[in-house]
């Protein structure tokens, strides 16, 4: 008679990939720190590590959030003309100007509330 068999496969065979790999909290900032440095880097850095796009993606979006002290949010702000400069006003008042890594600048006279100006530089860098 015929030969039957219950099964497609004469031999199966299974073959052992390993252990997932195991990523330390050092090794995740970095990466995520790397593909931060500049725009279309989360492709890139993810085929150097030899990771899923998608992975990449966790991560950042987990690092942000622990990163995040206060969720961005708008501050009120006032655009006025530069005013002239007098002798009067450079010595009586204090400037800082902070550059963004965006390249844009924040210019604050006087005493610094430094939540506002956070909250602001948090919430000019989201506008990438």
């Amino acid at each position: 008679m015929d030969r039957h068999t219950n099964s497609a496969f004469e031999r199966l065979e299974i073959v052992e990939t390993g252990r997932r790999r195991r990523w330390s909290e050092a090794a995740k900032e970095r990466i995520v720190l790397e593909s931060l440095s500049g725009p279309r880097q989360i492709s890139a850095t993810a085929r150097r590590h030899n990771i899923s796009r998608s992975l990449l993606l966790i991560w950042r979006h987990a690092f942000l959030a622990r990163n995040d002290d206060a969720a961005p949010g708008f501050v009120p702000a006032v655009v006025t003309a530069e005013p002239a400069q007098t002798p009067q006003a450079t010595t009586s008042m204090p400037r800082t100007e902070i550059v963004l890594r965006c390249g844009r600048r924040i210019v604050v006279e006087g005493p610094i509330d430094i939540a506002a100006v956070l909250a602001l530089a948090r919430g000019l860098e989201a506008l990438r």
